[in-house]
């Protein structure tokens, strides 16, 4: 096994991971903290996805355009937020699942009347499109390394505004006791729209930094959401650090998998049947992942603290 190669791919990992975790940070915001289950969050994701592509083609910019979808996502947030979900909060989790997921028919029809069937891909800035030598014998793409980086400052950014401002003690707060939170003269309403609004951005920045990669494409977030509540279910529901360290485990064990375990298979059956047992096995691994840390954990790897 190259040793090179192995390396690369834990690097490819943790991309995915950084990625799965800005999206599954939004989904800690509103299911874990506000207990409303968002089947749009994906949905929002791609709209994020497709803003920064109209924007980059616009400014002829990609950093420009991540800048200014980044304000355009947040609205979007709102939007969806005021005009639908702020009327199931008392509601139970069914409505949320049913209402959430007449959202995803309704945005991406919106999306295929905005920008069209065919999918957008996203040029990148010269200095972003090239490769960079980590040390010897490792070569990785440029902006594979600044989505790393930019997650990395996410994730620390999201830590210090939970743990450590008034707005990250008024959401924890809100998130035991909302009666209580109202009682004290704080607009309950009104925060868990700036939740909404963060989560939003979330996703927006996690379909942005992967346009590049893929393209913006009608329906991108339906099934990279399911991978999303994996993440916080094995983090633990409402855990940040535990998403952060849930999300990152999955894209390791996920890149890794389908990379290496036709490899492990050779040496147990024939290259035949190894082949084609690998590809079902490896897209089964995160499941199999969770199960186990349901089995012997059931809140999850990371549970929030009861404060």
């Amino acid at each position: 096994m190259d040793l090179t190669l192995v390396v690369i791919q834990c690097l490819n990992g943790m991309q995915l991971g950084i990625l799965l975790f800005l999206l599954a940070s939004g989904l800690t915001l509103t299911f874990g903290i506000m207990d409303f289950v968002n089947l749009a969050h994906g949905s929002l994701y791609m709209v994020g996805a497709f803003l920064c592509a109209t924007l980059t083609f616009w400014t002829g910019s990609f950093i420009w355009g991540v800048l200014l979808a980044l304000p355009l996502t947040a609205l979007a947030g709102i939007a969806v937020e005021f005009i639908v979900v702020r009327h199931l909060y008392s509601r139970d989790h069914l409505d949320h699942v049913l209402a959430t997921f007449g959202l995803i028919l309704c945005i991406d029809t919106m999306t295929h009347l905005i920008w069209g069937a065919e999918g957008i891909a996203v040029p990148l800035p010269a200095f972003l499109n090239g490769q960079v030598e980590l040390f010897a014998g490792i070569i990785f793409p440029s902006f594979r390394l600044l989505i790393i980086g930019a997650g990395l400052i996410v994730a620390g950014g999201l830590y210090y505004l939970v743990n450590h401002t008034r707005l990250g003690m008024l959401i924890r707060a809100g998130a035991s006791n909302r009666t209580m939170v109202s009682a004290l003269g704080v607009d309950i309403q009104t925060l868990f729209t700036l939740v909404f609004a963060l989560g939003a951005v979330l996703a927006g920045l996690a379909g942005m930094l992967i346009a590049p990669i893929t393209e913006a494409s009608i329906g991108m977030g339906n099934e990279i959401i399911i991978t999303a509540f994996v993440v916080i279910i094995v983090g633990g529901i409402g855990s940040m650090k535990g998403a952060f360290i849930a999300a990152m485990l999955i894209g390791l064990i996920d890149t890794l998998g389908r990379s290496y375990i036709d490899d492990l298979f050779k040496l147990a059956m024939s290259t035949e049947a190894a082949e084609t047992a690998a590809p079902a096995v490896s897209a089964m691994l995160i499941y199999i992942l969770m199960a186990v840390v349901l089995t012997f954990r059931p809140q999850g790897l990371f549970p929030p603290k009861v404060r």
